[in-house]
Parts: C-alpha cells; structure tokens; sequence
C-alpha cells in the first residue's frame, strides 16, 4: 500500500453515514483529514433530512437567493458535507456547529478558533474537505481534462522561475503541470485565508529531491507547511496545503521538531505526473498519489 492510501489519500464518504470511523482514525493518527464526495451522493439524504434547516444555518439564505436549482443544490449538500465531516472528528452533531466565513472567504467554525480548521472545494460534481486540529489547511480541485492556457495566464499564475520551467516543457507536459500548479497555489492561498485575492505570481513553488512541492522560499516558516496533490475518482486532481503550528511554535522557541508537518505519521509525497490524458485513463484506483 503507498503512503498516500496509508496515511494521506483523500476519503470516500458517500452519504451522512460515512464511513466516520475511518475519517476519524485518520485525523487521530495525523491530525487531518481530507474526504471526497459528489453533490449526487448526498443530494437525497441532504434534502430529506428534518434538520437541513439548521445544517444551513447562517447559509440558508444565500442558499435561497441561489438563481439555478443545479447550484442551489450542489450549495446545500457542500455545506453540508463540511458540517458532518467537522462534528464526525468534534465527536458533536452537525446541527450543533455554527459555520462562518472569514473575509478571504474561508470557512471557519463559530467557538472552535484555534482548535479546528476548515477548506471547501468543489469543481463539477466533486465536493472535497479538509479538516485540521494542527494548523491552517486549503484544498482545491480541477479536473484532469480542464485546459488552462498557459501562454494567456503564465503571467498571473507562475513567477519567472515557474514560467520558465514550464516553458521549456513539450505543450502537452506543460499543461499538465500547469494546472498541477494552479491547484497548489490555490490551496495554498485558501490556507492563508486570502484565496484569489492573494496574487498566485507572488507565491512560488519548487520541487524538492524526492519529487515532492515545497515552497521556494525556504525560510522556517515556509518549511512549516506541506503539500499534497492526489488523483481522485480517476479524474480530479485535489491538492492540500497544511501547515504545523506546533512546529511554529517550536521554531519560535528555539526547538526542532525533527519532521515536516505531517511526515512522524506517515506524509504523503507529492510527485509529479507529467499527462493529465494517460493519468485519466490509467484505470487506478481513487486517490492514488500524482507521481512522475
């Protein structure tokens, strides 16, 4: 089994019954957890249950006020995904948490500060979510088959070093590893609560000896943090960004903590998969790790 099944693969729960348990070993042994699911999955169970009024919450309006009943929908189920995923590791009900939004857009749980992070994601019929107890974590998604225009976006996306590497690759490489960025820097950015507001050109990534993404700066503080890209369903790339507070405050006080955020329990190593076409249709099994 690799790392990634072991420790770090996204999650398959497909309804409000889970499988919990596993999510929650998960996030006992490492401190996250990240689950995947589809609006589909959890659209009946969402809409029939007597208390989706109160699983909205803050959000029942917005959900109203949504113009297209596809929209509306893939709204409430995602909220609600994210409130049963966050009471299954709080040991609480979904009904009992209230969720606000910090002004970058980032989900946060009302009397949990500090004590649990959140990220949402969603792209088609994919809905992923991340929860921390050890720092602040994002995720995005893409689908494997989305073409995103280097020669248009490089500009706004890659910093010099970034677009100069993915220059120099055959087009269909470079796509590739485009849009494997993308979702990087869109993690990453959600993470710090900024999301599209932070410029993606102003944050650089580079790949260590092993294959795996890390930050270009390589100050302590960026060492902090680590990344993840999994391939979900066989045709969605999800990447996570976490970081370790407890290493911060470790480095503050002068201590090493002796590992990455993640790695004592088992981190997964994000490689690079070079074609997102052959990646689709290699038949392997969900989440497996992106490697080169």
């Amino acid at each position: 089994m690799s790392g990634a099944q072991a420790f770090g693969a996204p999650l398959h729960v497909a309804g409000p019954e889970g499988p919990w348990e596993e999510v929650c070993d998960r996030f006992e042994s490492v401190g996250r957890a990240v689950v995947h699911t589809t609006w589909g999955e959890w659209l009946t169970a969402a809409l029939l249950d007597p208390e989706l009024r109160a699983l909205l919450g803050r959000d029942r309006p917005r959900y109203r006020q949504s113009p297209a009943a596809a929209g509306r929908l893939a709204f409430a189920v995602s909220r609600v995904v994210m409130k049963h995923t966050a009471a299954a590791v709080l040991g609480t009900a979904p009904a009992a948490l209230d969720i606000a939004y910090l002004p970058g857009g980032q989900p946060a749980l009302r009397g949990f500060g500090g004590e649990l992070w959140l990220s949402l994601a969603h792209t088609e019929e994919l809905i992923v979510v991340a929860v921390s107890r050890g720092g602040p974590v994002g995720v995005d998604a893409e689908a494997v088959t989305r073409r995103v225009s280097f020669e248009a976006l490089q500009g706004q996306v890659c910093t010099p070093q970034e677009a100069e590497l993915l220059a120099a690759l055959p087009e269909d490489r470079r796509a590739a590893r485009f849009l494997r960025l993308w979702t990087l820097k869109e993690a990453y950015t959600k993470a710090l609560g900024q999301g599209m507001r932070r410029g993606f050109a102003t944050v650089g990534f580079r790949w260590d000896g092993d294959g795996r993404a890390v930050l270009a700066d390589d100050s302590p503080a960026a060492r902090a943090w680590s990344f993840t890209t999994c391939l979900v369903r066989d045709r969605y790339l999800v990447s996570e960004a976490c970081r370790d507070t407890a290493r911060d405050t470790a480095r503050d006080r002068g201590q090493g903590t002796g590992h990455v955020a993640g790695q004592a329990a088992g981190q997964v190593e994000d490689r690079l998969r070079d074609d997102p076409g052959p990646l689709a249709a290699t038949g392997l099994p969900p989440a497996q790790t992106v490697r080169s």
